[in-house]
């Protein structure tokens, strides 16, 4: 029993599919509805970043979690998600960082996890259980 509790590659792979699995639903969405990636560039031309950069939460919610999922540059790709998710604070999420829900808990739980499982990602990278370990 304690073997099975101690499989490092295991976890990493858990955590792989888990976090890249879910950020890609995101992606997913966003390519079935265009007009997210508008409002992106609206949010980003307000800030006076160029509109064609939100076009990039394509590769952070696509390429790079299938680039986890498959544990194919993972490192590269844990950090790329990581970056999307910084960047979803800054654009969309910046009024909530200190905020609390109504179950007490923080009200960006989720985009928290995501970000903290990116860069476990990007710090332990893939394992063994990889298409090309890292």
């Amino acid at each position: 029993m304690q073997r099975l509790l101690h499989h490092d590659d295991l976890g990493k792979l858990i955590l792989r599919l888990a976090v890249g699995g879910l950020i890609l639903l995101h992606g997913i969405d966003k390519l079935l509805t265009p007009a997210s990636i508008t409002d992106i560039g609206n949010m980003l031309e307000a800030m006076g970043v160029p509109v064609f950069l939100a076009y990039g939460v394509l590769i952070g919610e696509i390429v790079a979690p299938l680039m986890a999922i498959l544990g194919w540059q993972a490192r590269i790709g844990g950090l790329l998600m990581a970056g999307n998710m910084l960047v979803a604070f800054i654009l969309v999420h910046h009024d909530e960082l200190l905020t609390l829900n109504a179950q007490g808990g923080w009200t960006l739980e989720l985009q928290g996890m995501f970000l903290c499982g990116a860069l476990a990602i990007m710090f332990m990278g893939s394992g063994r259980l990889a298409m090309h370990p890292d």
